[in-house]
């Protein structure tokens, strides 16, 4: 009887858990990471943006987010993101040639992340604009 008593409590306590209510956040950027390739300073804006979706059953605070160093400025939704709506983090890196390996972290509300803190990523390489000389002959192919 003790053993039967036991297994309806883990049951209902494991089922009570699965259905927590609350904000829920959702990334559509595949294991929260922008990858922002082979990119060249003065081309691109170095823009980027992480979209979620809040797939709990109340209103999404994003509370702070902060970046690992300056060259990456993340900015926040100011208003709290509704059940079943979108928002979206915007995140400006500031070009400086190299390799990009940076983090973001997300500080929400959000039940389904311990504490409510998200981390995502932002990789990729920042390469110098190519010089083009228009002056610069070309070189001619085979003469026939």
């Amino acid at each position: 009887m003790k053993k039967t008593v036991t297994l309806i409590c883990l049951a209902f306590l494991s089922s009570t858990s699965f259905g927590q209510k609350g904000p829920k956040i959702e990334f559509k950027a595949a294991d929260n990471t922008i990858d922002y390739g082979k990119i060249y300073k003065g081309i691109d804006s170095g823009i980027r943006v992480f979209e979620f979706t809040n797939t709990g059953d109340a209103p999404l605070i994003i509370e702070n987010v902060q970046s690992t160093c300056g060259c990456a400025v993340p900015s926040k939704p100011k208003e709290p993101i509704l059940p079943g709506k979108t928002g979206k983090i915007e995140v400006k890196y500031n070009m400086a040639t190299g390799p990009i390996r940076k983090s973001i972290t997300v500080e929400s509300n959000a039940i389904n992340y311990e504490g409510g803190k998200i981390h995502l990523k932002i990789k990729g390489e920042v390469l110098e604009k190519p010089n083009v000389n228009v002056l610069e002959k070309k070189k001619a192919g085979p003469v026939q």
